[in-house]
């Protein structure tokens, strides 16, 4: 009777099992473009990462700044702006067996400028991401969806998310830009009623968040009515106040504010302060 070679030479099984696990784990780190129909005549793009198994949520994320990735493809691969962007950048944080993750760029018509906030509380904003959530629905129907903004992109989540309502099922501000003005402009959330957003709500800040725009007294007032995740501590800022790479951006206690907002978004204990 023959005999299984793989199975009876040690080395040869250690080198399969090495390119199995190998092949897993690029398959895992693997990041795909969707282009959906947004509004009429325009497109919306995002970028797409999942495990093999259904995830149970997935977090649909709007970066800060003017929202601008420019997804393209470039050498087999795929390539954006703003990878020091907080959501940008802990993105493969969030991905895992139950969480799938769908990073937002800005539409085809502002591809240019990227979004204002004028755009990013408006109608068509509301339209376009309507339809990346529904091709989401059809992906993963038993999945949560969760918007979650940083920034200048807690406009967008909070808008869009009072706008779809129970088309989501909760919504993640981080660092949320409170106040008008501010190095960006803009007006910001200033005079937005949180009410109305139908859908669990989550507040994210760092206590020592120094951009004038982003207050943590104003999500500190907040954390009475809604869950709020305060975040101490981390690494020397890299960048100004209102940048990624400072307590702005959770720089140095990315893996910590992730796990926490994950936890919540599963339905799990969550801790209310980040040390």
């Amino acid at each position: 009777m023959r005999k299984n070679t793989v199975s009876s030479n040690p080395a040869m099984a250690c080198a399969l099992a090495g390119v199995i696990l190998l092949a897993s784990a690029l398959s895992a780190r693997a990041e795909e473009i969707v282009t959906v129909s947004g509004r009429k005549g325009e497109t919306q793009s995002y970028l797409l990462m999942h495990n093999a198994p259904p995830p149970k949520a997935v977090a649909v994320m709007f970066p800060g700044g003017e929202g601008l990735l420019r997804l393209h493809t470039e050498g087999g691969g795929v390539k954006f702006a703003q990878g020091k962007n907080f959501l940008v950048r802990t993105r493969g944080l969030f991905r895992d067996a139950e969480v799938a993750v769908a990073v937002l760029d800005s539409p085809s018509d502002r591809q240019r400028l990227g979004m204002d906030d004028g755009f990013r509380t408006g109608r068509a904003h509301v339209e376009d991401i309507a339809a990346v959530i529904g091709d989401l629905r059809n992906r993963f129907p038993r999945a949560k969806i969760f918007l979650i903004g940083t920034s200048r992109g807690t406009i967008s989540a909070a808008y869009v998310g009072r706008a779809l309502g129970s088309a989501v099922d909760g919504v993640v501000l981080t660092s949320t830009v409170f106040n008008r003005g501010g190095p960006i402009g803009g007006i910001g959330l200033a005079g937005f009623d949180f009410g109305s957003i139908r859908t669990p709500l989550l507040f994210v800040h760092h206590v020592h968040d120094s951009c004038r725009a982003c207050p943590y007294g104003v999500a500190e007032s907040l954390g009475h009515t809604y869950p709020l995740i305060s975040v101490n501590g981390g690494k020397p800022a890299q960048s100004d106040p209102c940048e990624p790479l400072a307590a702005h951006g959770y720089f140095g206690k990315e893996a910590e504010t992730v796990a926490a907002i994950k936890d919540w978004m599963l339905g799990r204990a969550f801790p209310r302060t980040v040390d």
